[in-house]
């Protein structure tokens, strides 16, 4: 009986999304040059790197927004800790998150924590990158355009 309440409620839970496969660009960073996805569309940039279990360095991803503003970041299905890079439209980092932890999947959402700042641009990298690639506020990247 109680198995078949736990067969049930695995059959009704909602999926965990899986890895995307999007466009890359390459982006040099001081120390590293970095090849990273791109999410542009509200879709791609929700679903970010939810159910990646390896990220290799110097890869990642890049959150294109259509202008300057306040983002808020999440590690909701995140399964690996994550550095996160708040840039603004010039390009010029302003904030970094380092090292963000993985929260337990049991946490209600209102309870996990957010990475909030204003950006166009947010990159998400492994843990500890931002700091070895020269990652800091004040460094300025050549970031690519954003399509219309």
């Amino acid at each position: 009986m109680i198995f078949s309440a736990l067969l049930l409620a695995a059959a009704t839970a909602a999926p965990m999304p899986t890895p995307q496969s999007l466009p890359t660009v390459a982006i040099a960073a001081p120390r590293a040059h970095l090849r990273v996805q791109v999410a542009q569309t509200e879709e791609q940039r929700e679903r970010g790197l939810m159910s990646v279990t390896n990220l290799p360095l110097h890869t990642g991803m890049i959150f294109i927004f259509e202008k300057d503003q306040n983002v808020a970041f999440w590690m909701k299905d995140t399964l690996i800790p994550l550095d996160m890079v708040f840039l603004g439209t010039d390009g010029k980092v302003r904030k970094v998150f380092a090292n963000v932890p993985v929260v337990d999947p049991s946490l209600p959402d209102t309870q996990i924590p957010l990475e909030e700042g204003i950006a166009r641009f947010v990159i998400e990298l492994p843990a500890g990158e931002a700091a070895i690639d020269g990652l800091k506020p004040g460094v300025v990247l050549k970031l690519p355009h954003p399509r219309p």
